[in-house]
């Protein structure tokens, strides 16, 4: 045998391969990628109620409307409802449906630019401005002379209600448009001429601006008279605190499912892991993700459509800036925690770095999460993203005894395996398998309007 000749080698102990046939695996439960930290669920305080609804009673309040206005286009050309023009202040009540279409049809589409100033601070207020699509900023001079930015205006808002008055005065600030807007403006020459043409439209607004003001406070919550700083004996007013005569009832929801386990499969190979109890963990695991999604986007409970219209804010850029997240924090005492998607927390990070901030971090439940003032901004990925990159952010105080936002859940039920969620054996058929159903019951309630606000319009791919 040559050199150049290979040799089969010998083997000189046991293969590896052969030996595996006399040992066991370690082996781990099923694991699962659709398993998320679920803040909203641990961080709102569950209140568990004896019947299957909540009643939540509040102080009247004089709701006049949601204050925005809708639109219709026809091609390129945009129309007001002419019954959303009831929102504006000095047309409540206005039931002249041929005046309120005649007073829409007489408004004209205009067109602005990004940066373009509509109007200046104390100049004649001679225009009233229907804003259909866009951004405006508001603008005032400041005490020293710098520019002071008031608010942001979006679709259905509008300025200038004031031109229906006999003494509309002038502009108190100046809006320019941040977004390529467009509007719906009423010259006051034109309106002047409806005007005349219209008699119960002049009434109306002529018994409007004399007609007294309900009592209300700040909040428009019917107002209690009292009195205060007085010395002697003076009479002192009587008063009650009148009460909404038609409170919202929250009515429990379920995410329902039945889980199907062959009886072969329970006998023969439960060991070392039980199989009925993985399916049931990775079940309910299913179940309360579903449970998260529901709380943020159910159009009934949902938080995202149970923010009131006062409390929602858009950006004043797109992404979202430290000064976006002041404003979302100080239209409420207490916020306990901001709730956005991890591509919004990112998103907000980056015009932090921009800008040399570094937001703080604390430990929640073992995790680290970034903070803001010392509020947490928790992930969930249920928040939507819609398909032109903006999402929005949550902020809310929670809690009963803090007039918050609460989740919902049974005080107690039949066949209870965790609090709110039972699984009740059905049957086993004909091919020996057995049935399990499991319930989740779930629902959220916001106590008071101002417990939950929404940073709106998001940008997260910028």
């Amino acid at each position: 045998m040559t050199l150049t000749e290979k040799t089969t080698p010998v083997q000189l102990t046991l293969s590896v391969h052969a030996a595996r046939t006399l040992t066991t695996t370690t082996k781990t439960p099923p694991q699962m990628r659709g398993i998320t930290t679920r803040w909203l669920l641990s961080q709102l305080p569950w209140v568990e109620i004896p019947a299957g609804s909540y009643r939540v009673n509040r102080r009247l309040t004089y709701t006049l409307g949601d204050g925005k206005l809708s639109f219709y286009n026809t091609g390129a050309r945009i129309h007001v409802i002419p019954a959303e023009l009831t929102e504006l202040t000095l047309l409540r009540d206005f039931t002249d449906d041929t005046a309120l279409k005649a007073l829409a049809e007489a408004f004209e589409q205009r067109e602005y630019e990004p940066g373009d100033t509509l109007f200046t601070a104390d100049t004649p207020r001679d225009t009233l401005f229907l804003l259909a699509h866009g951004k405006i900023t508001r603008h005032t001079t400041g005490p020293y002379g710098d520019d002071l930015h008031l608010a942001t205006a979006t679709d259905g808002d509008h300025f200038g209600e004031e031109l229906l008055s006999p003494h509309p005065g002038t502009w108190p600030y100046t809006a320019r448009a941040a977004t390529h807007i467009t509007t719906l403006a009423l010259p006051a020459a034109t309106y002047t001429r409806l005007n005349g043409r219209t008699e119960t439209l002049r009434t109306h607004v002529t018994e409007a601006l004399t007609r007294p003001p309900k009592p209300q406070n700040t909040k428009g919550e019917a107002a209690i008279n009292l009195a205060a700083g007085h010395d002697g004996e003076p009479l002192l007013p009587g008063t009650y605190a009148d009460y909404d005569p038609t409170p919202r009832e929250y009515d429990l929801a379920v995410a329902q499912t039945v889980l199907h386990v062959h009886n072969r499969v329970t006998d023969l190979y439960n060991q070392p892991i039980n199989q009925l109890e993985q399916q049931l963990r990775l079940t309910i695991e299913a179940l309360h993700e579903r449970q998260e999604h529901e709380l943020i986007n159910n159009t009934d409970f949902g938080l995202l459509h149970n923010t009131d219209l006062k409390q929602r804010i858009p950006t004043r850029t797109g992404p979202p800036t430290p000064l976006d997240l002041d404003d979302l924090l100080c239209r409420r005492r207490k916020t306990r925690f901001l709730l956005a998607h991890p591509h919004a927390i990112a998103a907000f990070n980056r015009e932090c770095t921009t800008r040399r901030i570094y937001p703080d971090t604390v430990v929640l439940d073992g995790k680290r999460v970034t903070t803001w003032r010392g509020v947490p901004i928790l992930p969930s990925d249920k928040i939507p993203i819609t398909p032109a990159g903006t999402t929005t952010i949550l902020a809310m105080r929670t809690g009963e005894d803090d007039a918050g936002v609460i989740a919902l859940r049974p005080q107690t039920l039949p066949d209870e395996y965790q609090p709110g969620l039972n699984i009740r054996t059905m049957n086993t058929n004909n091919h020996a398998i057995t049935s399990y159903l499991l319930s989740a019951y779930h629902s959220a309630a916001v106590l008071v309007p101002d417990a939950l606000g929404t940073l709106d319009d998001v940008q997260v791919g910028r």
